[in-house]
């Protein structure tokens, strides 16, 4: 997209009107906000509803392998966003890749809500995976077109619509996690999909309004011979693929484990081949190459971040069930309650940061010293979880060892998250702008493809070993980012 272009989309978009910032911020802010109570709401009992016994309203599926397909999952969530991120670029834009992100996620919802089916599960995860990798990198990316380059607000707005994600975040939990797992996991997935049908009205009736022309322009579109080469390997390929699993999985060769470990590597080599992809491609500057080297460590240390902060809805969500003390100060704490906690701690404390940016101007840390602090505080927050069991034993640990876990990576990732957003949107080669979103959340997909592999060396006889490795590995990396942010911020350019 031309710098004229992307002038003309600020100049579509009403500045003032949303905390100062733009007014399109609204809409996204709360198209997110529902999107996030939807999806975070059916991750609070997702991974109960699957190793819960048939007769307690679940799956019965093996506790391990209830764990693996959760980490799966989220990988494939953040992977999807490839799709998302190409058609938005190439075929129909930003706006449109959010709105049909919406519809799918509601649907998925909705299967999920069909009681005691397998096979409905597998369908819901098909369309939320879907939906998700349409709607997440897309709404961020419209963020970032609202702002001029050198708007200083940028990284603030980031910040406040990062607060509106864990607003959703933090009330679900509470709300589908209470009614999913006291009266029925069917009727919690409902409410998700009902919250993701508010999400869908708010787009629907103030986008013309509030973004102007944000979202609506392909930046890289498709040539007609592209269109039909195109059309013809998607086809191809998913007739093949339909073709290979009806054969194998008849036969015991196309597994859940087998599926697992593709993912798995899946995780690491599709971010590999994009940044090749970018760096080398034609339309690709000298100076937006350079960029993209810069980027690299920063992605390197996100997915070291996510391996620990996504372990929240896997190994501390089962560690909430089966090794903590719920009853505590005179209530029966639920356990899906503790996945409110992070989106908790971000709603008090990011305002505290992106006033903290804002008020330091160019005298705040450069984009890779946050993120080695963001390392850091992760690292910290494993170390911690450490600490009862070397106490205690096997004893049931006092909540509030959780609770402290939770808010010490909360810190990391106000360091680090919403500052990766920002960082994205600007490091970004104009040719794959939705695509490098989709990058930077496939930092969380290779996370969580490598935690579906660690997970299975988690127990409560090795949790110090396993806490610990991990804790202190993150910890490690974070000290040798901070040495070579210097030479990270050379390359990147000009971009602080």
């Amino acid at each position: 997209m031309s710098d004229i272009n992307k002038q003309k989309i600020v100049e579509s978009v009403p500045q003032r009107g949303f905390f100062g910032h733009p007014k399109g911020l609204f809409t996204l802010f709360f198209t997110e906000f529902w999107e996030r109570f939807s999806y975070y709401g059916m991750r609070a009992i997702l991974v109960f509803y699957m190793y819960y016994e048939v007769s307690k309203g679940g799956l019965g599926f093996d506790q391990n392998t209830a764990l693996a397909i959760m980490s799966i999952y989220g990988a494939l969530v953040y992977m999807s966003g490839i799709i998302g991120g190409w058609l938005a670029d190439r075929i129909f834009g930003m706006s449109k890749a959010v709105f049909y992100g919406g519809v799918l996620i509601m649907l998925g919802h909705i299967a999920l809500a069909v009681p005691g089916s397998v096979s409905m599960f597998f369908m819901s995860m098909a369309l939320i995976i879907l939906g998700t990798g349409l709607l997440k990198p897309n709404v961020s990316s419209v963020v970032g077109e609202m702002y001029s380059a050198g708007d200083n607000r940028r990284d603030a707005g980031f910040s406040i619509f990062y607060m509106g994600i864990n607003l959703g975040a933090f009330l679900s939990p509470l709300i589908v996690g209470t009614v999913g797992m006291k009266i029925d996991f069917h009727l919690g997935f409902g409410i998700a999909a009902v919250g993701m049908f508010l999400g869908l009205l708010v787009f629907i009736f103030t986008k013309k309004k509030n973004l102007g022309l944000a979202g609506t322009y392909v930046p890289n579109p498709l040539t007609a011979g592209e269109k039909k080469k195109v059309f013809s390997i998607f086809g191809i390929s998913a007739v093949v693929i339909a073709i290979l699993l009806a054969v194998l999985i008849p036969k015991g060769l196309f597994t859940i484990n087998t599926f697992i470990n593709l993912v798995g590597i899946l995780g690491i080599l599709i971010p590999t081949l994009y940044f090749i992809v970018m760096y080398f491609s034609p339309k690709t500057t000298a100076v937006e190459r350079s960029r993209v080297i810069a980027y690299i460590p920063l992605f390197i240390a996100a997915v070291m971040f996510w391996a620990i902060q996504e372990q929240g809805s896997t190994i501390l969500a089962n560690y909430a069930d089966k090794r903590t003390q719920l009853d505590f100060a005179g209530i029966h704490i639920s356990p899906a309650w503790f996945q409110s906690l992070n989106p908790l701690f971000i709603i008090m404390f990011a305002p505290v940061f992106a006033w903290l940016w804002v008020k330091l101007g160019n005298r705040q840390p450069s984009v890779p010293q946050k993120f080695s602090l963001g390392l850091l505080f992760a690292g910290l927050s494993f170390l911690v979880i450490l600490l009862p069991g070397y106490f205690g034993g096997d004893s049931l640990v006092n909540p509030l060892w959780l609770v402290l876990s939770y808010f010490i990576v909360v810190l990391g990732e106000l360091c680090l998250s919403p500052v990766g957003l920002s960082a994205t949107t600007k490091l970004a080669p104009a040719a794959f702008s939705s695509q490098t979103m989709s990058l930077w959340f496939l930092s969380s997909a290779a996370a969580q493809a490598i935690n579906a592999q660690l997970v299975k060396f988690y127990s409560p006889e090795n949790e110090m070993l396993y806490f610990g490795s991990i804790g202190g590995a993150a910890i490690v990396l974070s000290i040798i980012l901070f040495a070579l942010s210097p030479k990270i911020q050379d390359f990147m350019k000009g971009i602080r």
